[in-house]
């Protein structure tokens, strides 16, 4: 059995979400066969590149150095697909100076993340949302949760002559999402928008699909602008989109909307930053058009500062400040609490004090959004009270 294998020191948690990879595979295959004519395309592929990834890490594993990894600790970390160049830069930079730690960083999503860890599968979990109060009462595992970087949603969009920044409101967006603003000739966006010419086209609704942090951010802005929206869709990881197509992964939801005339779609700001898709201002609460800019999010955690929490689990959206762009969220690590390992515990902890160190060094210079001193003190004070 699969279990065994997790003799081997310091793999444990790579087999364990082995196990459960294959297992939801199984699980989907089997599905497949009984209600083949109902399958879900979209989920069997996702499952199939989980496992690969996985599969792939467990190579890399047997692959390494010391042979049967007596002294060298790897480290497994799941979490959110938004930010997985920034995880997977700071495993490989980290490694590179603390040589006797691997991290592998597995992007399964937010949600899955969130199962994973707090069911005690991996070292560490990762995400764009705050779990559930009823699933962390719920859960086998407690768990911390730390910001790590500060992310922006911008909407993107392509229409004829590449107008650069349209202007679009919270509300609007909602009619755009709700499937009742459906012509980008729409009279509100033609009011919002009088210099620019625009075209009498259907407006081609994109979105991600299930489970992903980025759908929270999003919802979670639309559900405080839009009583309707609130009520119909509300804020979730996996919004029950009237209209649109999915796409798992912004790369793809992103590629497909450099392709189709009339597309809007939302991503990490970095993500689409080099896209050539038009980005748009949003209105903000202090009723100002802002783009999505490294500036205009880090106002927003500025002027959100003093209603901070101690256990970090706060919305950021349509945050308060002339500047702050309304689309904005923490990103964060879902920390166990109780050590089931002492010496993997030790490993994380040493880990994270490097991504509040040199990490956010490597974050910025990469164009990320970092945490403000103020707030990163108060995650390394929490951080350095870890067992």
């Amino acid at each position: 059995m699969l279990t065994t294998w997790a003799l081997h020191p310091g793999r444990t948690a790579l087999y364990q979400i082995l196990e459960h990879n294959l297992q939801q595979v199984v699980t989907a295959g089997m599905h497949r066969h009984k209600h083949e004519e109902e399958a879900s395309v979209k989920n069997c592929s996702e499952f199939t590149y989980s496992a690969a990834a996985i599969l792939l890490a467990i190579c890399l594993t047997f692959l390494s150095p010391d042979g049967l990894g007596q002294t060298q600790l790897i480290l497994v970390a799941t979490g959110s697909t938004m930010l997985e160049p920034l995880y997977t830069l700071w495993g490989n930079e980290y490694q590179k100076a603390h040589p006797g730690t691997q991290l592998h960083y597995l992007p399964v999503g937010t949600s899955e993340s969130a199962n994973r860890i707090l069911s005690g599968v991996g070292d560490l979990g990762g995400g764009d949302a705050p779990i559930p109060e009823q699933q962390l009462k719920e859960a086998k595992h407690a768990v911390m949760e730390v910001p790590t970087v500060i992310v922006g949603i911008a909407v993107f969009y392509k229409l004829p002559g590449s107008p650069t920044s349209i202007r679009l409101t919270g509300p609007l967006l909602a009619n755009i999402y709700l499937g009742k603003t459906t012509s980008w000739s729409d009279r509100e966006i033609a009011r919002l928008n009088p210099d620019i010419k625009l075209p009498d086209l259907p407006i081609k609704v994109l979105h991600r699909t299930d489970g992903k942090g980025s759908n929270y951010i999003f919802s979670d802005f639309l559900s405080k602008v839009s009583p309707e929206f609130l009520t119909k869709v509300g804020t979730n990881v996996s919004p029950k989109w009237p209209v649109g197509v999915a796409f798992s992964r912004c790369q793809d939801l992103l590629a497909n909307a450099a392709e189709t005339t009339g597309a809007i779609g939302y991503a990490e700001l970095r993500c689409g930053e080099k896209s050539g898709l038009g980005i748009a201002q949003i209105r903000n609460a202090a009723g100002r058009f802002v783009k999505a800019s490294t500036k205009s999010i880090s106002d927003v955690a500025v002027s959100m500062e003093s209603k901070l929490k101690e256990d970090f689990r706060i919305s950021l959206t349509n945050a308060p400040g002339k500047e702050s762009y309304p689309i904005v969220s923490f990103s964060w690590f879902y920390v166990p609490v109780d050590p089931q390992d002492l010496q993997r515990s030790a490993a994380v902890k040493e880990f994270l004090n490097w991504v509040y160190g040199s990490g956010q060094e490597i974050a910025q210079a990469q164009g990320y959004t970092t945490l403000p001193a103020s707030v990163l003190q108060r995650v390394r004070a929490k951080v350095a009270a870890l067992h």
